[in-house]
């Protein structure tokens, strides 16, 4: 019976996220308000059952009551984020709130089947951070400050990245953080946003060729400390976020290709001085060919994804624990190899549903600071995405870095968290944006009814009568006025006008004088 259970619940899964990607593309598609709202409560629908069903089969297969309470949990945590969000936001984008939500259990799905430890570490991490980040809209929203403080983003940005490159523990190769009381902190998470926003406050207050040179040298200094932590997942992110915000804002091609020769420079370079980076290069050529000299990771990613299929093997039916590190950085590996090909393909399509999302913030935004953050967060946003997937499926040399809401890590889940909620603290401003503009129409429309009404009466009340049908009181003289032939006094001076029936009246006359004298002679 369990097996069947199983099996049927892997059909049901698959078409749940079929049917939820599917409604994150298809919203685009409409403008009237209450059919967004029918469709983004299936999504919450469709989002519910596949968490209910995947914890039945977790709880059938691990057969432990805490798999229970944990989903209890998730339900209450992601119920009560919908639900703040649209309380103390109504102007907030609640497909962006659902794909936070969707994103969020899938990874704590698969979480729980890795490790239940973990998972839990995670749910707790989220929960505090999603309180915190809800207060992060109404900060960017009232903030108006925040354009002035570029020499602030970028001194905290150097020195926690200078932090690292001397305290930082060495994990895989590259100091990636240190740890606190138990915690472990990988600051570079965070310095990508604060980076983001000392680019768009740079650019904000000048463009010319001076200020290009030293945005440059500042981003320049992040991405080498970087290097030197050889943490070159995170240096490769600032690096194309730095020049994608570089190319929107000054609209020069000449720096886009300066920086990708560069970029491709410091790569052979990179290349040449850290080992670990040209054993990921061999692993990323034939990862097969040299399987126990760190083509390991890789291989068996690639054999996790192939042995799932299109439909996958099902929940616990899997062995994802052979892949190294499954629950942070190969995370997409064990998600292809139990829930299937066409599940993952879903899951990226989410992921790009929001980078459409972000990119449609930033299109409509007319304040430049807010319009490039918005852009460089989306751009951190999806070449992070793109970075973990590429690496797992060798289709890019593997970066070390992990999938967004998704993957286990505190500093990544909380970093993206606040990333989500600026986004939302955005959106929130396009929206006053725009009802302040359509205000404006309505006033301007309102001013010019009212002085056309104005002018229209003040026309009126100027004119004199004017006799007999003349529409202007120069054109009075030149009509034939009736009544008797008196003299009349205008500006042309004074003439004598002839009432019209005065030709028939007299013709009149002469008839009646002809027959009376007619009568006369015949009389005589």
């Amino acid at each position: 019976m369990v097996n069947i259970i199983v099996e049927l619940s892997k059909y049901i899964i698959i078409i749940s996220a079929i049917m939820y990607t599917y409604l994150c593309f298809n919203i685009f598609g409409y403008h009237n308000a209450e059919k967004k709202k029918k469709m983004l409560r299936k999504q919450n629908m469709l989002m519910f059952l596949l968490q209910f069903i995947s914890f039945v089969v977790l709880y059938l297969e691990k057969d432990d009551i805490k798999i229970v309470l944990f989903y209890l949990a998730q339900m209450i945590l992601f119920a009560a984020t919908i639900l703040l969000y649209t309380l103390l936001y109504p102007k907030v984008s609640r497909l962006i709130v659902n794909n936070m939500c969707m994103l969020l259990c899938i990874g704590l799905i698969v979480l729980t089947r890795l490790s239940y430890e973990k998972a839990v570490k995670q749910f707790v991490i989220a929960a505090v951070m999603i309180v915190v980040s809800l207060f992060v809209p109404v900060i960017i929203r009232k903030a108006k400050f925040l354009s002035e403080w570029r020499k602030f983003y970028a001194v905290v940005g150097m020195f926690s990245l200078g932090v690292v490159a001397v305290l930082g523990k060495v994990s895989y190769g590259a100091k990636l953080g240190f740890t606190i009381g138990g915690i472990s902190i990988q600051p570079s998470e965070l310095v990508k946003i604060v980076f983001v926003f000392f680019v768009a406050a740079s650019f904000k207050k000048a463009k010319d060729f001076k200020n290009v040179v030293i945005t440059t040298v500042i981003a320049a200094i992040h991405v080498l400390i970087l290097v030197a932590s050889t943490d070159l997942g995170a240096a490769l992110i600032v690096f194309v976020v730095y020049l994608v915000m570089l190319y929107v804002a000054t609209k020069q091609p000449l720096y886009m290709l300066a920086g990708l020769g560069s970029g491709s420079l410091a790569a052979v370079i990179a290349y040449h001085l850290f080992g670990h980076v040209q054993t990921r290069v061999i692993a990323w050529k034939d990862p097969f060919a040299v399987y126990d000299a760190g083509g390991y990771q890789v291989a068996q990613s690639l054999f996790a994804i192939g042995t799932g299929g299109l439909l996958g093997m099902g929940l616990c039916q899997g062995e994802p624990d052979t892949i190294p590190v499954a629950a942070e950085d190969f995370i997409f590996s064990a998600i292809a190899e139990e829930l299937g090909i066409i599940f993952a393909l879903c899951l990226i399509l989410i992921c790009l549903s929001c980078y459409i999302m972000f990119l449609n913030i930033a299109m409509q935004l007319r304040n430049q600071f807010y319009k490039l953050i918005a852009l460089g967060l989306g751009t951190c946003y999806i070449f992070q995405v793109f970075l973990t997937i590429g690496g797992v499926t060798k289709f890019i040399p593997s970066t070390g870095v992990t999938l967004p809401l998704v993957s286990y890590g505190g500093s990544s889940l909380l970093s993206t968290l606040i990333m989500f909620a600026i986004i939302q603290g955005l959106y929130i401003l396009r929206e006053d944006e725009e009802e302040s503009i359509e205000r404006k129409k309505k006033e301007r429309k309102q001013l010019q009814y009212e002085r056309e009404k104005n002018e229209g009466q003040k026309v009126r009340s100027d004119r004199r009568p004017v006799r007999y049908g003349a529409e202007t009181e120069a054109e009075e003289p030149k009509l034939r006025v009736k009544g008797s032939g008196k003299q009349r006094t205008n500006e042309r001076g004074t003439r004598t006008v002839k009432p019209q029936g005065t030709k028939i009246s007299q013709k009149r006359r002469k008839t009646e004088t002809e027959k009376e004298t007619r009568a006369k002679q015949r009389i005589r």
